[in-house]
Parts: C-alpha cells; sequence; structure tokens
C-alpha cells in the first residue's frame, strides 16, 4: 500500500486555531493546500501561509485527492461533507475530518462517504494551539486498514504521532475519553496544589514530590495550572491561548452523551463537566484555557 501522502492537491475547510496551523503545516511539507474558511482574514493568513486560497469549500474539494475539515461542530462538519465534498469528490478520494464532534454524525458520515467509493476517516487531534502550530499533535484515528495506511503520511505532516483507535468512530470515541480523563484529571490536580498551599507547603516543592510519586499526570507535569510552577504554560500567561474553556464545555457534552448512550457511568466526568460549565458560564472565562478552572477552587 502506498505509504506517501496523496498526489494532488488537499483541500483544507476550517481554518481557526487549530486549522489554520494544521493547513500551514501541510504547505510547509509541500503539500498543495486549497484553504477555505468563512473568515476571509483566515484565508488570507493561510495564503500567506503557503496556502491556495479559495472562494468556497466546494472548490477546494473539486478533484482534490483529500479534503480535510476542522471545523466546531458536528452539524457544520455534516454540510460541508454532504453540500460541498460529496458532489464534487473522485472515488477513492479521501475525506478526513480532524474535529471534535458526536459519534453519531460521525459514523453516519464514514457510511455516506464509502456508499459514494469515497475514504473516510475520523482524525480528532491532542496538542492544542501550539502543538497544532509546531506540528506536534496526536492524532487519534478512526479507519479502514486501507483508510488508515494511506492517511497516515499526510496526518504525519502536521503531528507527530499517528495512533490507530479502530474502525470508523473509533477516532472520537478515543477523543472523547481521552478529554474526559483530561478534565477531571485537571480539576483534582488543582484540587492538590491548592490543598498543598494551603498545609503550609512551597507549591514548586509539592510539584517536584508529586511529580515523581503516584501523583504524577500530565495536567501537573506538562500543564501545571499554577503560574510559575513546572514547564512553561498557560498559567504562566494569564491562562491565556491554550484549550478553552468553552471548548472543553463542549467536549465534556459531548462525553457524557455518549457515555449515557453506551450505559457508562461517570461520575467523576459528570462532576467535573458541572464545574466547568459553572466557569465557563461567564464569558470573559469561558475564553480562558481549561486549566484556569483553578480559579474556582481557590
Amino acid at each position: 500500500m502506498d505509504r506517501r501522502a496523496p498526489e494532488g492537491p488537499v483541500a483544507f475547510v476550517g481554518l481557526g486555531n487549530m486549522g489554520s496551523g494544521m493547513a500551514a503545516n501541510l504547505a510547509a511539507h509541500g503539500v498543495v493546500v486549497r484553504a477555505f474558511d468563512l473568515d476571509p482574514g483566515a484565508v488570507r493568513r493561510a495564503a500567506e501561509a503557503g496556502c491556495t486560497p479559495v472562494a468556497s469549500a466546494a472548490e477546494a474539494a473539486a478533484g482534490a485527492a483529500a479534503f480535510i475539515t476542522m471545523l466546531p461542530a458536528g452539524e457544520a462538519v455534516a454540510a460541508v461533507w454532504r453540500e460541498a465534498a460529496f458532489p464534487v469528490l473522485r472515488p477513492g478520494a479521501l475525506v478526513v475530518d480532524c474535529s471534535t464532534i458526536d459519534l453519531a454524525t460521525t459514523r453516519a458520515l464514514a457510511g455516506e462517504a464509502e456508499a459514494r467509493g469515497l475514504v473516510p476517516v475520523d482524525a480528532p487531534v491532542s496538542g492544542g494551539i501550539a502543538a497544532a502550530a509546531a506540528g506536534t499533535l496526536t492524532f487519534m484515528v478512526g479507519a479502514t486498514d486501507e483508510g488508515f495506511e494511506r492517511v497516515q503520511p499526510l496526518l504525519g505532516h502536521m503531528g507527530r504521532a499517528v495512533l490507530r483507535a479502530g474502525g470508523h468512530g473509533a477516532g472520537q470515541a478515543a477523543k472523547l475519553a481521552n478529554n474526559l480523563l483530561l478534565a477531571a484529571t485537571m480539576v483534582a490536580t488543582c484540587e492538590a496544589l491548592l490543598l498543598a498551599r494551603k498545609l503550609g507547603l512551597d507549591p514548586r516543592a509539592f510539584y517536584e514530590i508529586a511529580a515523581r510519586s503516584s501523583g504524577q499526570s500530565w495536567s501537573l507535569t506538562s500543564y501545571c495550572p499554577l503560574p510559575g510552577v513546572g514547564p512553561e504554560s498557560p498559567a504562566d500567561r494569564g491562562y491565556q491561548g491554550g484549550f478553552a474553556t468553552r471548548l472543553m464545555v463542549k467536549d465534556l457534552r459531548l462525553a457524557l452523551a455518549a457515555a449515557r448512550d453506551a450505559g457508562a457511568l461517570t461520575p467523576m466526568g459528570e462532576r467535573a463537566a458541572a464545574l466547568y460549565e459553572a466557569f465557563a458560564a461567564e464569558p470573559e472565562r469561558a475564553r480562558l484555557d481549561f486549566s484556569a478552572i483553578i480559579q474556582a477552587l481557590a
């Protein structure tokens, strides 16, 4: 099976904080990227990064070897795939969604794409804005054997880890479960740091101990929610950038809906979701990085 990137142009629809960096990295690797977004400014910035600007998603898709979406909701992905991509893509083209959306939409679109002779892939990402810009994202992939083999080099231009979770929808399932874990772990990390401080411990000293003990987690050692503790994180920038709280709320809603459908018990996830929902009720807080949840617990 051919492991090279698709021969021919790649359409990229959705040039927000994540998609802009991803499209730019594709272009930097010599891929011809037809870039489209509803925001003209985003399209202009993509052109400055080496992409080819186009006037519509359908124009991006026409004759493309692969069609990639990075959009905020399942409704938007479904509309773009059905109205712009399906009518013009040739059989055999890859259709790749890197958004985080509901499982039902992902699986429905995969079935519709296969019925048209296309090769669907769900490949949501982990890593945030900085990783999207640096090309170090982790992709969680749901695809057939053929789809995974064909999409690997393309995703490899945008990330450092391309991991197959299973068949159609498995990438989304992995992303939702991962972010449920991330949210609960971040809340617990905030609680522990604040408790240590109230008990008279220097947060840096506690960090060094926990980082080498059974309480270690990514939320602590890679994304510490206290400024001046651990490697640089959004906490050191006033909780600007990173992964917005409003997006964490969206992902938690999707994860809990999937849990209900599957009959899974998620008491820690539900409590974390309630905390994030309350925190994000204020628009200013909703825009902050999700580690700013520590402000609600201090």
